[in-house]
């Protein structure tokens, strides 16, 4: 897909790529959040370039270690820019995280400031920060946009130190170093660091600058944490290309995407439980196009629901879903571009983005065949630069570089990716592996399940029994497990991979990615 020349591809640094766009654009629109506030490119430059300066001003230095737990504000994407203005090491905390995560990620990175809102959705995040500080010596800094005064040269409130450029140091131009981490679930209930560079980070926008055509008048929209490896990534997508982006602080099925709307957004994101509220909004909203300049939704992750795409495109309008892949240790693999084959955008995660490659391993460490499944490995220019942690980089990465993925799949002879599972998202009853991801590719085609997981649970018998949880769709007569046993069998699904355990539940319980809490579920079971 041709990238339009206005595009700033070769910028190294963070801070040069927001310099370079406020002097190409300035008077371009950039953010707007769910309070209203707007910035342009050059107000937004000039307003992280002031924070920067508070935030020296207070005694934040190079190469300190700054961990923020922000909603998706204005704050949390001045802050991402300040701190690289000041070359600060930066931890981005998603919101949900709470004291026992918190205390440990501080601790191990040695975290010299926390900042976080007063209170966000009813928790009291200033009294956990300021327990966690106590015990690790670190200054906390509390950011209440409620409290907020007009910033000088724009009028926008904002809940952040500013000071006078004029005391800042030279920016840092080095592109390799160490100054993003990011914390990621590990498999051992300890959380891993992922450490990043500026010229990591940048490059996690190469799959949405060079395969979804994104130019300075499309409007996307952010309903996630900023602090989410994908926040930078979309941060640095419209400092790139100069389109304009739509932040979501709290999503809220009717309220979200009705505002939305109104900013004219070109993309919806990020999974299935985003992609039916709007279709929800859209039925509630009548006839009329809910999103009339509606361009692509975009999704990450496993493959969506079968027929979720064709709905989205038909329902909202647009090219539909354009399905990616990608790790906090590895983001964005590559998607799905607008246009391809319908069949390709509904069961894969897209082709590679440009300087990425994906290497389809056997159990036996041996090169697969294309088609055949594997262990997905992945080497780009945004890979990781290590775990926070070196002890665990020796089993992150094979011989030749490439990242273990730890998810299963693999490449077709055209170049498409397709995920089938997890490694470590197996059950194993009597002995015999069982994927659930495959398991719920079937159950999903049931017409009485609107959303499914399947988890292990321990069996005396068989040593695990699969366990199928469904939400229900609501305008169907309600699953029984002899119905779901009959058609995963009418649709070919081997005899010990049928769920024996049905369970019907409200919803799904999710982080804020929209990602299923698998573990959560199996406690709960």
């Amino acid at each position: 897909m041709p990238v339009p020349v206005s595009v700033i591809n070769d910028a190294v640094t963070w801070w040069e790529l927001i310099e370079r766009r406020a002097r190409a654009t300035p008077e371009l629109a950039m953010l707007v959040d769910a309070a209203g506030r707007r910035l342009t490119f050059r107000q937004f430059r000039d307003v992280a370039e002031r924070a920067a300066a508070g935030l020296w001003e207070l005694g934040v230095r190079p190469g300190e270690t700054v961990s923020w737990q922000l909603p998706t504000t204005i704050e949390a994407a001045v802050l991402m820019s300040a701190l690289a203005r000041l070359g600060a090491v930066q931890n981005p905390l998603i919101p949900v995280l709470r004291e026992a995560e918190v205390d440990f990620i501080v601790g191990q990175l040695g975290a010299r400031w926390i900042v976080v809102p007063e209170v966000f959705r009813g928790f009291d995040h200033r009294t956990m920060a300021e327990k966690v500080a106590a015990r690790h010596d670190a200054r906390v800094l509390v950011c209440d946009p409620a409290a907020a005064a007009g910033e000088r040269e724009t009028g926008v409130p904002i809940a952040l130190p500013l000071g006078d450029p004029a005391v800042l140091p030279p920016a840092d131009a080095d592109a390799d170093a160490v100054r993003w981490v990011f914390y990621t679930s590990g498999t051992t209930g300890v959380p891993k660091g992922v450490r990043h560079t500026d010229r990591s980070v940048l490059a996690s926008s190469n799959g949405m600058v060079y395969q979804l055509g994104f130019t300075d008048a499309d409007v996307a929209s952010i309903p996630f944490p900023l602090a989410h490896i994908g926040g930078p990534g979309m941060l640095g997508l419209m400092a790139r290309v100069g389109c304009s982006g739509v932040l979501v602080e709290a999503f809220d099925r009717e309220a979200t995407p009705a505002m939305l709307a109104r900013h004219g957004v070109t993309m919806l994101g990020s999974a299935a439980p985003f992609f039916h509220a709007y279709l929800d909004a859209q039925r509630r909203h009548g006839d009329e196009p809910l999103f009339p300049r509606l361009r692509l939704c975009v999704s990450g992750g496993a493959p969506n629901e079968p027929g979720l795409h064709t709905r989205i495109r038909a329902e909202l309008g647009g090219a539909g879903i354009c399905n990616g892949w990608g790790l906090t240790e590895h983001p964005v693999v590559g998607y799905a571009a607008p246009g391809s084959p319908d069949d390709r955008m509904e069961r894969t995660a897209g082709r590679p983005a440009p300087g990425v490659s994906v290497r389809v391993v056997r159990a036996d460490d041996t090169p697969a065949a294309p088609g055949e499944e594997g262990e997905l490995r992945l080497r780009g220019p945004q890979l990781f630069a290590g775990y926070t942690d070196p002890a665990l980089d020796a089993d992150a990465f094979d011989e030749a570089g490439y990242l273990r993925s730890g998810d299963l799949g693999y490449v077709d002879a055209d170049g498409w990716l397709h995920l089938t599972g997890r490694l470590k998202d197996i059950i194993i009853r009597n002995a015999e592996n069982i994927s659930a991801l495959e398991v719920e590719a079937v159950v999903l085609r049931h017409p009485a399940v609107a959303e499914v997981a399947v988890v292990g649970l321990p069996d005396a018998r068989t040593g695990e029994r699969a366990v199928a949880v469904v939400v229900p769709d609501p305008d169907q007569p309600t699953p029984t497990l002899a119905a779901l046993v009959a058609f995963c069998r009418a649709e070919g699904l081997a005899p010990y991979k049928i769920p024996e355990q049905l369970e019907l539940v409200g919803e799904l319980p999710r982080n804020s990615m929209g990602k299923v809490l698998k573990r959560q579920l199996q406690l709960a079971l």
